[in-house]
């Protein structure tokens, strides 16, 4: 964490420090308030994680994640709202029963979110083959 936003050396500093990710001074100065604050890492599958992409490390605003969890919060991620429900794009397609790429076609064709991601898709009758 101090690495990737205090050290301009860091290979991943630009994406940290480089664009305005900070930490909270209590944690800068000190391990055992981050520890006291955090506990520990639950398991090996677990890292630190900010829950807002763009903010600061900071008690508020950091937790213990998986990579999945982590995967889903990226701020490259599309979420999309219908229904009052707001779920990540490849959660829609799950839930719909597509895959992502469908609903994302959908949106480039104009259809509306609710649209998009409440429609079954179609089922496709593929020829059968004969012989072999």
């Amino acid at each position: 964490m101090k690495s990737r936003c205090e050290n301009p050396k860091e290979k991943s500093y630009p994406d940290y420090g480089g664009r305005g990710i900070g930490i909270c001074e209590r944690w800068r100065q000190s391990f055992t308030a981050f520890l006291e604050d955090m506990g520990e890492r639950p398991s090996p599958g677990h890292s630190l994680d900010r829950i807002d992409p763009d903010g600061d490390y900071e008690p508020s605003n950091a937790r213990w994640a998986t990579r999945k969890q982590q995967a889903s919060n990226r701020s490259t991620v599309v979420y999309l709202t219908a229904n009052g429900k707001t779920m990540h794009l490849q959660d829609w397609a799950r839930e719909l029963g597509c895959a992502p790429a469908a609903i994302t076609q959908r949106l480039r064709l104009g259809w509306s979110v609710e649209r998009a991601v409440t429609t079954p898709p179609r089922k496709v009758n593929w020829p059968r083959r004969h012989g072999g």
